[in-house]
């Protein structure tokens, strides 16, 4: 997934992408008109806006291009309709250099034609013969750097309060997304042919999972680039640099912009550099081009400014109460749609509790997306504005019950599917999952209970594991050996718990609770009617199941209230060092990051795409994520009961539904394509 989403995006990066084959200069960017990609059609643009030109400079740093691009459509981005300047920006006939850092560093030749520099809080767009500019040596081979001091600041020349250094931080973190891209691509790629030890690199887990760490980065940088981006061009700061009428709040803005400048140079710096070790001694030469993408991406990260102060940005604006809003831009076609459901909601509200959970269940409200009558065969657009306008009448958590019933539904019988969906819905029959044993972990394939025929159905032998609420639960999904073949010996069964043989036994966890369970079954009968699916196809259930598990856990454990709940601690408290400030300011921006990729995946499925390994990735990120906001919590406040507990109980999010290791094996193998292991 790159930064655009829409086929409109995606058919402009791949006419970026083959004027990249051809060779990219000056003369080829203005020719297909990609200096004015951000500019109103009124003065010899193209009218798109910020998120067009992020679509560009993404795959422009794929390409390593260099030259004046960037500092020139950042010039132009500044600038009113009514800047006689704009013109010759948005064809290329003209060309800027852009003072960015604290100092007298410019991005940019110092023989550009024009020079944008900050001026008496302001900024001030000058021509040549106003400053005098030296070329300086950076460390990026292929990107001119210069000094600038400014001379004189002719009348009219003064542009005011722009965000130059927000929109900066935004275009460079596009170019910094595409640099992370050709590194990850160029490192899996070599992973698969470069051979050690009689097998490729690909397949050693050291190897694995540092090029699907550095997809995970990736992912998180483009989420949060494309969201500030959009944030920009909502609150009004357009090509022309109007001020809309309506729209976000600039605050708002500029909280997305900062969360982007955290993350999206320091992706591009890690991808770049795990790329070389990838690589290995040929990537630390000049034979290789690697070197100058992490080149790049250094001489970025120090153009977009100081990670410490745009995290200390984003932590002071969450606690002044700034939040980003993750809704998705619907069609028109939504609000017809929108109308019909928010009556039925109204409706649904006027109703007593019971009465309305047995509507949720019979209408297939719980589940919408479900085929009916389970669920309502909701489209993508209609279980978006399901989410949207039920949130106040608190539709049921199925719990566990929420990975089992999709598998029921795609494989079960219609008995079945009658027997067990509309008390599941409604909370009569609560589920536990029976898959992990003692020897059999992330290897869940590799389980050893038995299941042998017995007259009219199933005698099943084993011991299952970490099983959630099994004490409490009606029925269990099972998985256990019917015959020896690994995983086409697999069959899926529907366990009473109540049944004889059955023993449940609650293991004490290191928070104190008794969530997880050991359950021991000795000769259970189960009768061949609830057998979901094959006999010996159990496997392809199971992971219809899992499939369910990890986007469930991805969205409920993710940063969620503890998001929230770090920044309420942080404000509470007085006397916070700088560091603490910064690290707040970065988990606030992880935790965006996560929520932005969140609402990609349904824009992605909203336009008939598919949330590829997007599951893994949230679920990844989350969990890490949850576990580094308690522990410094904790750290801010160790008398906190709260956080005492949350420090222990977010342990478990790297292991429970498939630990951190095999989300970067499903990762690598599946998204980039890494051989599996032996």
């Amino acid at each position: 997934m790159s930064i655009g989403l829409t086929e409109e995006h995606r058919a402009l990066a791949e006419s970026v992408r083959g004027l990249a084959g051809r060779g990219i200069d000056r003369a080829a960017l203005a020719r297909q008109g990609l200096f004015g990609v951000h500019v109103p059609e009124s003065r010899g643009g193209q009218g798109f806006g910020l998120p067009e030109l992020c679509v560009v400079l993404e795959e422009l740093g794929r390409a390593r291009a260099g030259g004046t691009f960037l500092p020139t459509v950042l010039a132009a981005a500044v600038l009113g309709d009514g800047n006689p300047l704009l013109d010759g920006l948005a064809d290329g006939t003209l060309t800027a250099t852009v003072v960015l850092s604290g100092t007298a560093t410019a991005l940019g030749p110092a023989g550009a034609d024009l020079f944008l520099v900050p001026v008496d809080g302001g900024w001030a767009l000058l021509d040549r013969s106003s400053v005098t500019a030296e070329p300086l040596e950076g460390v990026d081979l292929d990107r001119p750097l210069c000094a600038v001091t400014v001379t004189e600041v002719p009348e009219g020349r003064e542009l005011g309060p722009v965000p130059v250094r927000e929109l900066a931080a935004v275009l460079i973190g596009a170019e910094a997304c595409g640099l992370a891209a050709w590194a990850v691509d160029t490192a899996a790629s070599y992973a698969k042919v470069r051979e050690q030890f009689g097998r490729p690199i690909g397949q050693f887990q050291g190897v694995k999972h540092r090029v699907a760490a550095a997809l995970v980065a990736l992912e998180q940088a483009r989420a949060a680039v494309w969201d500030a981006a959009r944030a920009l061009d909502t609150a009004g700061r357009t090509a022309a640099g109007r001020k809309a009428a309506s729209g976000i709040d600039a605050d708002e803005a500029g909280l997305a912009v900062a969360v982007a400048a955290v993350l999206a140079p320091d992706a591009a710096v890690r991808c770049t550099a795990d790329a070389i070790q990838v690589l290995g001694g040929i990537g630390y030469t000049f034979e290789h081009d690697a070197h100058r993408y992490y080149r790049r991406a250094l001489s970025g990260r120090m153009l977009a400014g100081d990670p410490g102060e745009w995290s200390e940005r984003v932590a002071r604006l969450a606690a002044a109460g700034t939040r980003r809003a993750m809704e998705p831009d619907l069609p028109e076609e939504a609000a017809a749609l929108r109308a019909q459901i928010r009556a039925r909601a109204r409706e649904l509200a006027g109703e007593e509790p019971l009465a309305r959970l047995g509507r949720f269940a019979r209408e297939g409200w719980i589940m919408p997306h479900l085929p009916k009558p389970w669920g309502r065969a909701a489209t993508p657009l209609e279980q978006v504005v399901i989410h949207q306008e039920f949130r106040e009448l608190k539709r049921p958590n199925l719990g566990i019950a929420a990975w089992a019933v999709p598998s029921i539904v795609a494989y079960g019988t219609r008995e079945q599917q009658e027997r067990f969906l509309p008390g599941t819905f409604t909370g009569e029959i609560v589920w536990c999952q029976l898959f992990s044993e003692p020897g059999a972990g992330s290897d869940l394939a590799g389980l050893s209970t038995k299941a042998t025929r017995v007259e009219g159905g199933w005698s099943l032998s084993g011991q299952k594991i970490w099983t959630s609420l099994a004490q409490y639960a009606h029925w269990g999904i099972c998985l256990a050996r019917t015959s020896p073949d690994k995983h086409r010996g697999i069959t899926y069964f529907l366990v009473d718990m109540a049944t004889p043989g059955v023993t449940v036994r609650p293991l004490k966890e290191i928070n104190g609770e008794e969530i997880f369970n050991e359950v021991f079954l000795d000769d259970v009968f189960v009768p061949d009617d609830l057998v979901v699916g094959e006999v010996d196809h159990g496997w392809k259930v199971a992971r219809d199941t899992l499939s369910h598990e990890r986007v469930a856990l991805g969205d409920s454990w993710g940063p969620g209230s503890q998001h929230t709940d770090m920044m309420r601690l942080v404000t509470a408290r007085d006397g916070l060092r700088p560091s603490q400030w910064e690290q707040a300011g970065r988990l606030w921006a992880e935790g965006q990051a996560i929520s932005a990729l969140g609402l990609r995946v349904t824009l992605s499925q909203l336009s008939g795409g598919g949330a590829g390994t997007a599951a893994s990735v949230r679920k990844l990120l989350g969990m890490r994520h949850a576990q580094a906001i308690s522990e410094f919590c904790w750290s801010v406040d160790p008398s906190s009961r709260y956080w005492n507990r949350m420090i222990l109980t977010t342990r478990a999010f790297t292991i429970g539904g498939g630990t951190t290791e095999v989300q970067l094996n499903i990762i690598a193998e599946r998204a980039l394509g890494l051989p599996r292991d032996p």
